[in-house]
Order: C-alpha cells, then sequence, then structure tokens
C-alpha cells in the first residue's frame, strides 16, 4: 500500500500560513504608516519642524521610509511564508526596525545621518502624541508585535505536525518513474492438452488372435 502521507522530512520548517497572518497584517500597516506620515502629516497640521509635506529628506529617508519599508517587508514574509525559518526572519527584521524608530532619531547626530527634525506643537500633549505616533510609540508597538509573532512561529504545536503530515494531493501521490529494470520474464506457453482415443475411453483395445 502507498503512503500518501507528504514527506515529514523538514516538517520541523512547516508551518501553518495563518500562525503569523495577524501579527504580519498588522505589521504591514504600520510599517506604511511609519515610512509615509512624515510626508503626509504635515498635510493635518500633523508634523514634525520641517511642514512640508512630500519633501523628501536624508533624515526622513534614514529614521522613518528605511525602517517602515523594513517592517512592511518583515510583515509581508510573516503574512505569506508557510516556512517557519523565513517567518522568523520576517519577525526579526520587523523587530529590528523597531528598535531603530525607537533609537534611531536620537542616534541621528553621532552617526552622521542628519539633525533629528523637532516636533512641531504648541501644546505638551501634542508634542508627546508626535513623538509617539512618529518614533517611540510606533516602534515599541512594531516590537512587539514582532517578538509575539517570534514566539508564535517558534513554537512547534500538536498543529504543525499534523500539517506537516497532512495527505498528500493527487498530484503528488502520482508514482513517480523510477530508473531501477524490470526483467521480463519469457512468456511460458501451456502443455498441449493429451486427447484420448475413443477406444481408451471405453477400456482396453482387444486383440485377436487367429
Amino acid at each position: 500500500m502507498r503512503d500518501t502521507r507528504a514527506d515529514v522530512r523538514g516538517g520541523r520548517l512547516r508551518m501553518p500560513r495563518s500562525r503569523g497572518a495577524a501579527s504580519g497584517f498588522l505589521l504591514i500597516l504600520l510599517g506604511i504608516w511609519g515610512a509615509l506620515i512624515p510626508f503626509v502629516g504635515p498635510l493635518f497640521d500633523f508634523g514634525f519642524s520641517s511642514d512640508q509635506a512630500w519633501i523628501w529628506t536624508t533624515t526622513r529617508g534614514w529614521l522613518e521610509v528605511l525602517p517602515g519599508v523594513v517592517t512592511v517587508v518583515g510583515g509581508f514574509l510573516l503574512l505569506t511564508s508557510r516556512n517557519r525559518a523565513t517567518a522568523m526572519l520576517g519577525g526579526w527584521l520587523t523587530v529590528l526596525a523597531g528598535v531603530w524608530f525607537v533609537v534611531g532619531r536620537d542616534l541621528a547626530g553621532p552617526l552622521g545621518i542628519g539633525e533629528a527634525e523637532t516636533p512641531a506643537g504648541e501644546t505638551a500633549a501634542k508634542l508627546a502624541w508626535l513623538s509617539l505616533s512618529y518614533f517611540y510609540g510606533l516602534g515599541a508597538l512594531i516590537v512587539f508585535l514582532g517578538a509575539v509573532a517570534l514566539g508564535r512561529v517558534s513554537v512547534r504545536s500538536a498543529r504543525d505536525i499534523a500539517y506537516a503530515e497532512r495527505p498528500v494531493t493527487a498530484y503528488e501521490a502520482q508514482p513517480v518513474a523510477s530508473d531501477e529494470v524490470t526483467e521480463i520474464q519469457p512468456a511460458v506457453e501451456p502443455e498441449p492438452r493429451r486427447h484420448r482415443s475413443w477406444s481408451g475411453i471405453f477400456g482396453r483395445r482387444h486383440t485377436h488372435v487367429h
């Protein structure tokens, strides 16, 4: 009987796609927010010292666009991958991007990236919301979701084992051509049937002696 279950070799790396889907989707949204808010925020009086929208600067590129894009890439890997190693790579990318959102603004000067912009607001509450929405709060949330995703994809549950040992499709179950040579035995002709004469049926033939 042919075994129709999937080859379990490498099963430790297989997992359901849904394992990191929710975290991946949220991380993609946060990455898009982090990469676009410096260009869109000034349109709604929600920006930093540079109040011009859709203006590219080196500081924006390093501190906001780069980690935002990395977060989107990591979230996409978490959302679409059925491979545990690939999903964990996506999780680590998002964690690193979140950390950079948090510390990048303070390291911009020492690293020679440029002078970090200051939040443009009249009240302390607005200044706090700007810093949290652009950098510190955004980065902390990305790190949290990335860590949660890493925890989920790194654990091999009974569901993962069942997924790795799932029945294969009809296409996968088709026999694979083999290189082995099958010896063909010559056909054996049936032995001819002997016919008995009518005299043999009714008894031994009598010989008349003259």
